[in-house]
């Protein structure tokens, strides 16, 4: 069923499950608790509000300007899809692992984090937003989404999917006390395990693709 979608109704599910599922705000609530265990619930709910702001205007520049960046560059759609497919898999690893992944956030970043908890107005953007939850793998997967379809409304929905994804950050992180207290964190990880599988095949997908434009003999002998 198409009706006014670009893609099938089922499509847009598909994506938006996959943007969510890389963007991951159920892993980000155990280290949103952890920087923000020294503050009010006013500045916790301003930290989520600023963080998910700050997750969906990355999101909206990858949908709208990612395309450009990759031309200035000269690197194909699926040259990326190979590479965002890998980052992609290194990523879901780790959240089987229930870890949080590498390329999200280093030790160092976290660290650095801690140090600037007090002021609660810079750890929203960096690394709460970036690269904790809009990371590598989300702008690389928010753009290889958007270049499914080249029309404006397929943009247009791409966007409407952003906007709707930040509403779910900023519910889960302002709700993180309490999801924390409900779930624990084995629950949190048990959440993170089945992302962190989503994301794997997903990555597969995105992999497979690129290869089978890169070399189309694969197409005839394999797929």
């Amino acid at each position: 069923m198409k009706g006014f979608f670009v893609l099938s109704f089922a499509d847009y599910i598909q994506i938006a499950i996959g943007i969510v599922t890389i963007f991951s705000p159920f892993a980000a609530i155990p280290i949103f608790v952890s920087l923000t265990s020294n503050t009010t619930i006013q500045q916790k709910n301003q930290t989520a509000k600023t963080a998910s702001i700050a997750a969906g205007i990355t999101g909206l520049i990858s949908v709208w300007i990612g395309e450009y960046i990759l031309s200035f560059f000269g690197i194909s759609i699926s040259s990326f899809k190979i590479a965002g497919g890998i980052l992609l898999l290194l990523m879901a690893i780790n959240m089987l692992n229930a870890k949080t992944p590498n390329a999200k956030n280093t030790k160092e970043e976290l660290e650095e984090a801690q140090e600037k908890s007090i002021n609660i107005s810079e750890i929203a953007v960096v690394p709460l937003a970036i690269p904790l939850i809009a990371g590598p793998g989300a702008i690389s997967t928010i753009i290889i989404y958007s270049q499914q379809e080249k029309s404006l409304i397929h943009l247009f929905y791409m966007s409407i999917i952003i906007f709707l994804i930040s509403l779910v950050i900023f519910l889960s992180l302002r709700g993180s006390t309490y999801i924390t207290k409900k779930l624990g964190i084995t629950g949190i990880n048990v959440i993170s395990r089945v992302m962190g599988l989503i994301l794997a095949s997903i990555s597969i997908e995105f992999i497979i693709s690129g290869l089978l434009v890169v070399f189309p003999i694969l197409s005839i002998t394999s797929f």
